[in-house]
């Protein structure tokens, strides 16, 4: 018999393929976010430059005030009042076991003025004005509105983008000091009846409680929220792919990261208005 050489059949192990496959996917995701951030923070510069130049569309800007701010009051004045009823309901439960029912109108007041009025308020328009701006605005390049829009020689950054972020800019502090008002209400309603407390008390404690400070954060908060859910609004309904489905998903998509920004940045403005309060007021 002859000798025959040892042979070994079968490919070699490629263990560093799916190590390589999975570095390019995350890389590609990093990618592609970073990229995402890069558009969306060129599309919120050109808004606040569109602001002082002309041409102003008007009635653009009128209209937009009036679907954002006139179309969510019933929701925002409907929370209010019941947030502002609930927190009575339970800083009273807890008041009544030390005899302090009376604190109950300055806790009320300084959480709703500082951190509930504007938290809240800003999620419930998000949630409202954020995909119904991503929607529009999905529609309008899906069916090449924008596009033609171009061709005429309009720029859609000054005519869809700047109107919706100057009306949300303007509604959104005028929004959260009703619903801060609202709420108010909604807490004196409760404290009346379930407490027991006197009307004239609560609203003095209330009023007399408050600040430059809260007054200031109060209303700080609210336009960086208005800022925040319109811009992402228009970024991702002017950033649509895939048709009709991708409209929905922009939608869903516009909500959930203008809710999560918005957490998010009530943490650090929190803590930048505490340090102004202490350092400069």
């Amino acid at each position: 018999m002859a000798d025959t050489p040892l042979q070994v059949t079968g490919s070699p192990a490629k263990a560093e393929e799916p190590r390589l496959a999975t570095m390019e996917v995350v890389t590609g995701v990093f990618k592609g976010w970073v990229a995402g951030v890069q558009e969306y923070s060129l599309l919120s510069f050109r808004a606040l430059k569109n602001i002082p130049s002309r041409p102003f569309y008007f009635k653009d800007l009128i209209e937009q005030m009036d679907d954002i701010g006139v179309g969510s009051l019933p929701i925002v004045l409907l929370s209010g009042f019941f947030i502002g009823a609930v927190m009575v309901l339970q800083t009273g439960a807890q008041f009544t076991r030390f005899g302090q029912t009376a604190l109950t109108g300055d806790v009320v007041s300084l959480a709703l003025v500082r951190e509930l009025g504007p938290a809240l308020s800003g999620l419930l328009v998000a949630g409202r004005c954020a995909s119904g701006i991503a929607s529009e605005l999905g529609s309008m390049l899906v069916t090449e509105q924008v596009d033609a829009m171009r061709a005429m020689g309009t720029d859609p950054s000054r005519k869809l983008v700047t109107p919706r972020v100057l009306a949300t800019l303007s509604m959104t502090p005028l929004l959260c000091a009703l619903m801060d008002f609202i709420g108010l209400i909604g807490g004196c309603v409760a404290a009346f009846f379930s407490l027991r407390l006197n009307v004239v008390e609560f609203w003095t404690r209330a009023i007399k409680i408050l600040e430059f400070p809260d007054i200031m954060q109060g209303m700080l908060k609210p336009l960086v929220f208005g800022f925040i859910l319109s811009t992402v609004g228009c970024y991702k309904g002017l950033t649509v792919r895939g048709g009709t489905q991708g409209v929905g998903r922009a939608t869903t998509q516009a909500v959930v990261v203008a809710s999560v920004l918005i957490i998010i940045s009530d943490t650090f403005l929190t803590k930048l208005c505490l340090y102004l309060a202490d350092k400069v007021f």
